[in-house]
């Protein structure tokens, strides 16, 4: 799967052996999230993700006691067509404190999963994957759809 990174202290390569089949996922920025007040981390990443999938984004099961934030919308959903350079991955914060972010915190976490309309041979050959390659590349040779939360509100 090709993956590009903003920058390389967001580095997701990371499965927790024998322990789940989710990748960590880092702050690309330092960030100080005020109490209440809505905000968006950068993930740092830009992926092409195989037709027919999509990637679910949750917190880990650290993130509130760690840095007091909750994602508002529970998770995040990514789609095959968020896979243009410009199409950085990012995390929805509402914190109940002031926190801090580090670069390079570990603050999320996605899978992959096949989406509703999967072709029962993708979803079989999904079965039969036992961990993602990533490939890291310059550009993802495709357009970007126009950020984050591109496909407006009708």
């Amino acid at each position: 799967m090709k993956i590009r990174y903003k920058l390389h202290s967001a580095r997701t390569e990371m499965y927790i052996d024998k322990k789940g089949d989710w990748i960590d996922l880092r702050s690309a920025e330092d960030k100080v999230l005020e109490k209440g007040c809505y905000t968006l981390i950068s993930l740092g990443i830009s992926m092409e993700l195989p037709e027919g999938f999509e990637a679910i984004i949750a917190p880990r099961s650290s993130t509130f006691k760690t840095y007091g934030f909750i994602v508002p919308n529970s998770f995040g959903i990514i789609d095959s067509s968020y896979c243009g350079d410009d199409d950085v991955w990012r995390m929805t914060c509402l914190p109940f404190d002031r926190a801090v972010v580090k670069k390079g915190d570990r603050i999320a976490q996605f899978r992959i999963q096949p989406n509703q309309f999967a072709t029962p041979w993708q979803k079989i050959k999904w079965l039969f994957t036992k961990k993602i390659e990533f490939v890291e590349v310059q550009h993802l040779g495709n357009e970007s759809r126009g950020g984050f939360g591109s496909t407006g509100r009708r």
